[in-house]
């Protein structure tokens, strides 16, 4: 089996795994409150009416293709490293990525309901993508670089970000959504990120070493 065969076939695997779980996930504990939020948006009647079939699917269909998305990339990683990985091993993988594009991110821009007052999108979008490289870079550094001086600068490119803060609106504003609600969904919508990545994580980490050589290079 090619190289490119191998890493397609476990992010296909891996990815799709993990957004089902996602899904399954969202379907069981997160929809329940962006209802519950959209009651305070819109009303229940239209909150009700938008809940459908439909946009079930669309939710599944972003999941999965997220997930493998992510699984590829991750993939196309330990392809390039070259080494074995496992289990566990794809685990500390999948909490890697879980610190740089959930946790990370979430420090300043906790995920939010439908009602809940946020800074522009496009400023939000740049803080989240420039933490996320910045988080990525740092973790790197700290695990694979060679001397401490760049294991420091991976520390300083993990609190950067942070430094500088996430862009959040002008005074106190009050959103529709009661704190309480606000709070419960971040919490859970972080766990089930959590799940997310170390399926993902632990999936690639197995499927890869077994569809890979027996000796490694």
């Amino acid at each position: 089996m090619t190289a490119i065969t191998r890493t397609l076939l476990t992010g296909l695997v891996a990815g799709t795994a993990a957004g089902l779980v996602l899904t399954a996930l969202y379907l069981a504990l997160i929809r329940p409150m962006i209802l519950e939020a959209e009651v305070f948006e819109l009303g229940a009647a239209e909150a009700a009416a938008g809940m459908t079939l439909g946009r079930t699917f669309d939710t599944l269909m972003f999941n999965v293709l997220t997930g493998v998305g992510f699984a590829l990339v991750l993939s196309a990683v330990l392809t390039l490293r070259g080494r074995p990985v496992g289990l566990r091993r794809g685990l500390l993988w999948g909490a890697a990525g879980y610190a740089a594009v959930t946790l990370a991110p979430a420090i300043g821009l906790p995920p939010e309901l439908p009602g809940m007052i946020s800074a522009p999108l496009a400023e939000r979008q740049v803080w989240w993508l420039l933490t996320v490289a910045a988080t990525a870079a740092g973790l790197a550094l700290l695990a694979f670089a060679p001397t401490n001086s760049l294991k420091l600068a991976g520390i300083v490119m993990l609190v950067i970000p942070h430094l500088f803060g996430a862009p959040h609106p002008a005074g106190v504003v009050a959103g529709a959504v009661p704190a309480e609600l606000a709070a419960r969904f971040a919490a859970v919508s972080l766990a089930s990120m959590a799940a997310f990545w170390a399926v993902l994580g632990g999936c690639c980490g197995a499927i890869f070493d077994r569809l890979s050589p027996v000796s490694y290079t």
